[in-house]
């Protein structure tokens, strides 16, 4: 576990160099590396025999692409009377989505890889078509907005386990992103009471609500969560159905799995007592 988790360290600090950009840093928010996505990718290439250095460019090269994706989402639409320092902030929030993107095609060419290139500029299409989707709340059922937040999560790591042919890692990825994408959305309806996700299952579940009211009451707020944590319960309960179908599952993915759960069971015992 140490070996691995001294590659994991290794592929970060390359990963960090990359996205080392002074100007930018110095007037948009840091990127965040989601370690976990990193521990997916690593150990799924890992398992399927990939050469070393070719496991990590296409890490490197994915996790770049989540990251200008992650950027783009982050700006915020202009407001009447916004200071110039915003207006400032938010096109240089596009222009470091637009640099990363930028780094990511660059590695993929140096590897002459154009299947992978062809796979994740699909998977690049596919996600930005399913953010619109659920910026614009188009989902009309549960399901449906539901499954868009997972394909939005985890499809780009898909096409990569597809490129490898390790498409049993599927379940896993995907399932374990959406929890996690879940749980973020949960602590941000509960800090803030909204959320991107929150706002529109709000107007799938309950559509005789005035949706222009930030205001619920804490009956609405429970019944919200409530088929949220539903979600969550049943994606843990694929993934540990999932393990015990693939082999060579590494010690530390497992316990950050593992982890993931006692999180959810926090944030349960959280509501319910404040409930």
């Amino acid at each position: 576990m140490l070996d691995l988790q001294n590659k994991l360290d290794g592929i970060r600090e390359l990963l960090l160099e990359k996205l080392s950009h002074p100007y930018l840093l110095e007037h948009v928010e840091s990127p965040v590396i989601d370690d976990d996505r990193l521990l997916l990718l690593i150990s799924l290439l890992g398992q399927r025999g990939v050469k070393q250095e070719t496991a990590v460019n296409f890490t490197i090269t994915t996790m770049l692409l989540q990251i200008a994706l992650d950027t783009h989402e982050n700006v915020q639409n202009s407001l009447p009377g916004e200071e110039d320092d915003s207006h400032k902030r938010r096109q240089l929030t596009v222009l470091a989505g637009i640099y990363f993107s930028g780094l990511y095609y660059k590695l993929l060419a140096d590897t002459d890889d154009i299947e992978l290139i062809k796979k994740l500029a699909a998977g690049v299409k596919e996600v930005n078509e399913l953010k619109i989707s659920l910026y614009q709340k188009d989902a009309e059922a549960i399901d449906k907005l539901m499954q868009i937040v997972k394909r939005i999560e985890s499809t780009l790591v898909g096409k990569v386990a597809d490129h490898v042919d390790a498409s049993d890692w599927h379940e896993i990825a995907a399932n374990w992103l959406f929890v996690k994408r879940l749980l973020s959305e949960e602590r941000e309806f509960m800090k803030n009471g909204n959320s991107l996700v929150f706002n529109a299952l709000k107007k799938i579940a309950l559509p005789k609500l005035d949706q222009s009211t930030a205001e619920l009451s804490s009956e609405q707020q429970k019944y919200l969560l409530t088929i949220c944590a539903r979600y969550i319960e049943f994606s843990m309960t694929n993934i540990n159905k999932a393990l015990k179908n693939l082999p060579g599952m590494n010690q530390l993915l497992a316990d950050r799995i593992k982890l993931i759960d006692v999180q959810h069971q926090s944030m349960s015992k959280k509501f319910a007592e404040e409930g």
